[in-house]
């Protein structure tokens, strides 16, 4: 694969030089462009040699809150005492580190956390000298979760149950009807839908890709299971290989990951020690190949479509839809793709019934999920929460997160990361949808979101994205210029494939700027609003489409926030 040819190069050498080009071509038949075409795509590629240290710090929304612009303009001086194209600084798109803030990387090998401006300044000194670079080792030790059905011990039972038991693929599949199992990447589409799709869909080569790419801004929950739990997902991409046909899959992880790639590359190799990865898993007659595959980069190769182009090796561009990739995904072939967390509650259900999964929800609603949150709380983490949770129990209930900082009040929530924006404490029933209105506040003039529980359809039935980010701001954030933030990653991470949402992005960018700098007048507001909705119809993919929802729920529900930037006259 070209995409994994490059980084080997890069690994090696740094970067990509001409004649490694030039030579890499030739080997594998490609034409020279091919190869820039890729290259040239990626972040993670570099086609001139970089400085002897490169500081990459992370500027997304819970660094960003925990000072990450005043640390980078503060490294970024430091690093002209060295002297010219020694050391080079700059921001980078989240690294998945969010509870951990503020994050950074230097020469992308090596991954700190919790790094303050003197942790930050011993490491470049460090690097400088090019003597060893710390390692900073974290816990890796299962946490007696739920979802582990085997305690940390991994023995691959429901594979062994399933191959066994004569490979009832439709008695799977009806457990994970059952459980009312829904992907948990974001689109919350039915899990047992999904791999019926595809095993029933014509042609005798299918495919299983799981997503683990988990590049959302406040999202790092599927860095834990495959940190922790690697066994499950790997589970779950062999059970839903064996119930489609499938007889390769690729698990494809973010190159940022460095804790977590050596990890699954272990429990991978100790599957095939198993025998439930192989030329004939656990004598069914059915092979297996399961590869681990390193993303060259880029928020977009979360979207599933752009993921597969990546495998196939081309610029992870967004396809367009229909068709699916149920039907039509990689190589063209019916395909399975799911995200960690999906995947790895499959062997739970298989062993144990769909009923034991669903009936973990409370309030109404079914099963259980993993949530990261980060930000302005005491304890930010990962916690396996049931669905139905209200979110006043997440916040501040001590075995989670146990409230908001000392001497701060909550302000704002993000439950999707920047994708759906900022949620206050109380909603208006002028800002909700009538039927909503009608049916759950039953007369109440306002929504309470702490009484909210979490719940897919609830939150989509009053207009929001629950997802498995969730930062919290406090009362003494700003959220115009957290907007900014959002949006600015947005329109880092745009691919530039469609118009909407590479002119839509930076379009965003300049407006909220005109804001803080008070030059926006009040009489513009429904350009934002016009702008957002052709992003919204017209953008291929999910990031055009979310792109402009902090700044418009900024509008909508703060407009106070909003009020002190907008001047009265005319630009």
């Amino acid at each position: 694969m070209i995409v994994q040819e490059l980084r080997e190069i890069q690994e090696r050498l740094g970067w990509l030089p001409p004649a490694e080009m030039r030579a890499l071509a030739q080997r594998i038949n490609q034409p020279l462009h091919r190869l820039h075409e890729v290259a040239s795509f990626y972040p993670l590629y570099r086609l001139t040699p970089p400085p002897a240290v490169e500081v990459k710090v992370c500027r997304d929304m819970a660094c960003h809150i925990a000072g990450a612009p005043q640390l980078t303009a503060n490294l970024q001086a430091y690093a002209q005492e060295f002297g010219p194209g020694k050391v080079n600084v700059c921001g980078v798109s989240c690294l998945g580190q969010c509870d951990k803030a503020i994050a950074m990387t230097i020469n992308d090998h090596h991954v700190y956390r919790r790094v303050n401006e003197p942790k930050a300044k011993g490491l470049i000194r460090t690097a400088v000298a090019k003597d060893p670079m710390p390692h900073e080792r974290i816990d890796n030790a299962p946490l007696g979760w739920v979802i582990d059905v085997y305690g940390g011990k991994p023995t691959y039972e429901a594979v062994k149950q399933y191959v066994q038991g004569g490979r009832n693929a439709d008695a799977l599949i009806k457990k994970l009807e059952v459980a009312q199992l829904r992907g948990m990447g974001g689109a919350g589409f039915p899990t047992f839908r999904k791999w019926s799709a595809v095993r029933g869909a014509p042609g005798g080569e299918k495919f299983v890709v799981c997503n683990a790419d988990e590049s959302e801004p406040g999202t790092f929950k599927d860095r834990e299971l495959m940190r922790r739990t690697p066994w499950l997902v790997l589970e779950g991409m062999i059970l839903a290989s064996l119930v489609v046909g499938a007889r390769r899959a690729w698990l494809y992880i973010r190159h940022e990951y460095v804790e977590e790639i050596p990890v699954l590359q272990k429990a991978i190799e100790q599957a095939r020690q198993m025998g439930v990865i192989g030329d004939n898993v656990l004598g069914s007659g059915q092979p297996l190949d399961l590869q681990l595959y390193v993303s060259p980069g880029g928020y977009v190769q979360g979207e599933e479509s752009a993921l597969l182009e990546a495998i196939e090796d081309r610029r992870g561009e967004p396809r367009n839809k229909p068709p699916f990739p149920v039907f039509n995904g990689l190589f063209n072939k019916p395909t399975v793709i799911n995200n960690v967390e999906t995947l790895s509650w499959t062997p739970g259900i298989a062993l144990k019934g769909g009923e034991w999964y669903r009936d973990k929800g409370i309030n109404g609603e079914a099963g259980m999920r993993f949530c990261s949150v980060s930000g302005d709380v005491v304890r930010p983490g990962v916690f396996e929460v049931p669905f139905g949770l209200k979110v006043k129990d997440l916040l501040y209930d001590p075995k989670y997160c146990g409230g908001i900082r000392t001497g701060r009040v909550f302000k704002a929530l993000a439950t999707s990361g920047p994708s759906g924006g900022f949620l206050p404490a109380r909603i208006k029933a002028a800002d909700l949808p009538p039927k909503f209105v009608k049916e759950k506040l039953q007369g109440a003039a306002e929504m309470d979101l702490m009484e909210a529980p979490l719940g897919l359809n609830y939150f989509y039935e009053f207009g929001g994205m629950l997802g498995a980010a969730h930062v919290v701001y406090d009362d003494s954030r700003d959220l115009v210029e957290n907007a900014l933030n959002c949006v600015e990653f947005y329109r880092n991470e745009s691919c530039g494939k469609c118009v909407p949402c590479r002119t839509g992005s930076q379009k965003l960018t300049d407006l909220i700027g005109e804001m803080l700098a008070h030059r926006f007048p009040r009489t513009s507001l429904p350009l934002v609003n016009e702008l957002s909705m052709t992003m919204s119809i017209a953008s291929i993919c999910g990031l055009g489409q979310v792109a402009s929802n902090p700044i418009a729920t900024v509008i909508k529900y703060f407009p106070n926030e909003l009020n002190r930037y907008l001047s009265n006259g005319q630009k």
